[in-house]
């Protein structure tokens, strides 16, 4: 807007005492003429749909329904609000995500760690507002990674750096610490059994270290109560284990990071079964990362290298991939996805630390978001991989 020099009152004669009123009238008629050409008709848009996965020939199973960056996604500035910033000057706070890493969500509320911020980031969508939990008191954090949701909506999250599992309440208020320097080197994934009653932490441990295990609490008193694996390639031993999480039967899930593959673990510890190895083909793993189950027990995994997550069933076996990698930053498109999530409804939360954002996708029949009958897309890429086996 160019600038105008400021009126000032004629030196022939005094100010008319109707100035100020007329000056508010001024200011009121461009209130309305702001708020007119907010309310204006635009030029309608073509129609765009949201993205549907898998593509066809396949039916659609699920919808990329939004995404989310910081409070401006839930409360768009209109008018009044960029009226209102004319008035006072200055911008509004807009607080989001900064480094994203794990996600975790119910209906309504989705709670992503970020750890430049040192914080967790809580996406309030019924209220339509964005904070920051956890950065002051005795529950401060340092490095949050890894987060779950307990059963009274209780948030478990890692912290890597203080070396111990932050308990919340649902709005932020902190509740209690397990584990310590004794028990945990670099714990950087959370999981809870179904019942909510045993909390494991991934602990990362090092390249130094054989400390590449899962430690198990109970997650109401913090007592240590065993520890599952140590640092090697057999079965039940990690590599760089990374993140976990529980099937409604209590199975436990592990990405074992540097192994390449996802191990299955009894509530107890004993080794099930594990699915996955080194490859570039969908069903194998470059740069493995999150891990979700959903309410059916289907494996969500996403790999960092392929800009995807790949979903299996129980067994392993690949059912549907969604995403790619790619500089657009636009719906299912990833450079460096990290955490993954999936709520009670079949909703699915991914995380890209790259282009700070959480992709939301909703399954089109919740019922049937997934079958047990593998897309088009994986039996190609099962047909792709037999053959360079060959």
């Amino acid at each position: 807007m160019p600038r105008h020099a400021p009126l000032r009152p004629s030196r022939s004669r005094a100010p008319s005492a109707g100035r100020p009123a007329l000056g508010r009238a001024l200011l009121a008629g461009l209130a309305l003429a702001l708020l007119l050409a907010g309310c204006a008709s635009q030029p309608r848009q073509p129609y765009q749909p949201h993205p549907v996965f898998p593509a066809p020939p396949d039916p659609p199973r699920f919808v990329f329904e939004r995404s989310l960056r910081s409070s401006e996604d839930l409360s768009p500035p209109g008018t009044l609000d960029r009226l209102r910033r004319f008035a006072v000057g200055g911008p509004a706070e807009v607080v989001g995500l900064v480094k994203p890493y794990g996600v975790a969500a119910r209906p309504g509320r989705v709670y992503v760690t970020d750890t430049v911020q040192r914080a967790v980031v809580l996406f309030d969508l019924e209220r339509g507002r964005v904070r920051l939990l956890g950065t002051e008191g005795p529950g401060a954090l340092a490095k949050p990674i890894g987060i779950t949701l307990g059963p009274g909506g209780e948030v478990y999250v890692a912290d890597a750096e203080a070396r111990r599992v932050r308990v919340y309440d649902a709005d932020g208020h902190h509740l209690r610490d397990i584990g310590g320097a004794e028990l945990l080197r670099r714990p950087v994934g959370v999981a809870l059994s179904p019942d909510g009653g045993t909390l494991y932490v991934v602990d990362v441990g090092g390249v130094d270290n054989r400390d590449h295990r899962v430690q198990v609490f109970d997650a109401r008193s913090g007592r240590h109560l065993r520890t599952i694996g140590t640092r090697g390639t057999a079965p039940g031993q990690f590599n760089l284990p990374l993140q976990a999480d529980t099937a409604p039967d209590g199975t436990l899930y592990v990405v074992d990071g540097g192994n390449f593959r996802v191990q299955a673990f009894s509530p107890q510890g004993r080794f099930l079964r594990a699915f996955g190895e080194l490859g570039r083909y969908p069903g194998q793993f470059a740069r493995p990362k999150g891990i979700a189950v959903d309410p059916a027990g289907r494996v969500y995994v996403v790999d960092a290298a392929f800009g995807n997550f790949q979903i299996f069933d129980p067994q392993g076996r690949l059912l549907l991939f969604i995403g790619q990698r790619g500089s657009s930053g636009g719906p299912a498109v990833y450079m460096l996805p990290a955490g993954i999530d999936v709520d009670r409804r079949g909703w699915i939360y991914v995380v890209d630390q790259f282009f700070r954002k959480v992709d939301v996708y909703r399954p089109v029949h919740p019922e049937t978001a997934v079958t047990e009958r593998p897309s088009s897309q994986a039996s190609k890429a099962a047909s792709s991989r037999g053959r360079a086996k060959r």
